[in-house]
């Protein structure tokens, strides 16, 4: 055992055994955060015996506790335990950019100038699902954090305060939702503290700051766009869908409604997380250079706050404020996923896509079947209503 780098991680696990491992799990892993933490579960844990089933547990909690896409950072938490920074920047780049590569190649098809009838219609129908995905998105989440909630009274008013709160943000103030998300952690921590509890630390804060838009427009609007995507979105990759719309769409005017639920379509259907649908938006409004950069940008938070937060996970798993925040950001945040289905659904313009959200919906939550065949499915419809003269576009 290796232990020079500080973080108790073991020099028997070579950079090209990452790099392999962790590729081939971001070539296979469709389904989102669920498929990605049951692929490094089986490989860290089960297969390998790198880590101890505890200390995978405790890796999960504590991604679950910071802003981005947690199963990534999960991917990176892994891979730093088993050769400090080298694994973690090997680890996380062979995670990420296999679906960041076949997600641009798919945005140069789908969003081309004049792509065939086919592709329109298949964009049509999975765009059609995409809030159906979303609620689905919310209600997996509901049942964790209502146990965490407790059973106070108080608690769970709060709670579905918070909740209530999140969804109006949604569909109401979507550039604004991260005000929104921090106030509810706020709004907690207040509650919770006592005479003996210290000041809230100013970390928790720090956001704020980023709430705000830029003036100037062009890439450094798509990099705005992409920080507050990387670093601000609290409770899973959905809560950023509102802020990528009301920028992307109404504000920037890089896509249209159609374009961008083909862009969360996207993000769905390739390995990866969700947050993969920024470097549709950036290569809307600058080619495969704005995607590039828009990726870059937003997965580097994740890379930070994993590289020098990981020796101190144990205390913020611990820490009483940090706990008190995530109270109150995360049913805001569920809120908020569920309300992003509101604005998508009201994207949809032609007549026949609100009967393919409805089979979405019955698939996802009555069903119980997979977000990959349901946006699949719905893609199929589509291309059927372009072949029987449908409108798609």
């Amino acid at each position: 055992m290796a232990d020079d780098d500080g973080s108790g991680v073991s020099d028997r696990v070579g950079l090209a055994t990452i790099a392999r491992e962790w590729g081939r799990i971001g070539c296979i892993g469709f389904g989102g955060p669920p498929a990605h933490i049951a692929l490094l579960r089986r490989l860290c844990v089960e297969r390998r015996g790198w880590i101890s089933a505890g200390e995978f547990e405790d890796g999960i909690a504590a991604t679950n506790l910071l802003p981005g896409p947690a199963s990534t950072q999960l991917a990176i938490f892994t891979a730093w335990r088993l050769r400090g920074l080298p694994g973690a920047v090997v680890g996380g780049l062979c995670f990420i950019v296999p679906g960041l590569a076949l997600i641009l190649a798919l945005s140069a098809l789908f969003l081309s100038g004049h792509p065939p009838l086919w592709v329109r219609g298949a964009a049509a129908g999975a765009g059609s699902a995409v809030a159906a995905v979303a609620v689905q998105a919310a209600w997996s989440l509901v049942p964790a954090s209502w146990r965490r909630a407790g059973s106070a009274p108080a608690r769970r008013a709060r709670w579905l305060g918070y909740g209530l709160t999140g969804v109006a943000a949604a569909a109401l103030i979507g550039p604004w939702l991260v005000l929104v998300l921090i106030g509810a952690g706020i709004v907690e921590v207040a509650v919770r503290r006592d005479a003996h509890q210290r000041r809230t630390r100013p970390a928790l804060s720090w956001p704020l700051l980023a709430a705000a838009s830029p003036a100037a427009g062009g890439l450094l609007a798509l990099a705005w766009v992409a920080l507050k995507v990387g670093a601000l979105s609290y409770g899973g990759g959905f809560v950023i869908i509102p802020m990528m719309q009301a920028d992307a769409v109404g504000h920037d005017h890089w896509m249209t409604q159609g374009q961008f639920l083909n862009a969360v379509a996207l993000g769905q259907i390739t390995p990866g997380p969700v947050v993969q649908t920024v470097a549709v938006v950036g290569y809307a409004a600058a080619g495969i250079g704005g995607g590039l950069l828009a990726a870059a940008i937003a997965f580097a938070p994740s890379f930070v706050f994993v590289i020098i937060g990981g020796p101190r996970f144990d205390r913020l798993r611990t820490d009483a404020t940090v706990q008190a925040f995530f109270a109150g950001a995360g049913p805001a945040a569920i809120g908020a996923i569920a309300g992003s289905a509101i604005p998508l659904a009201l994207a949809l313009r032609h007549a026949w896509q609100p009967a393919v959200l409805v089979a979405a919906l019955g698939w996802l939550l009555f069903a119980r079947r997979g977000v990959v065949s349901a946006l699949l499915a719905a893609g199929g419809l589509g291309v059927l209503a372009a072949s029987v003269g449908w409108p798609v576009s």
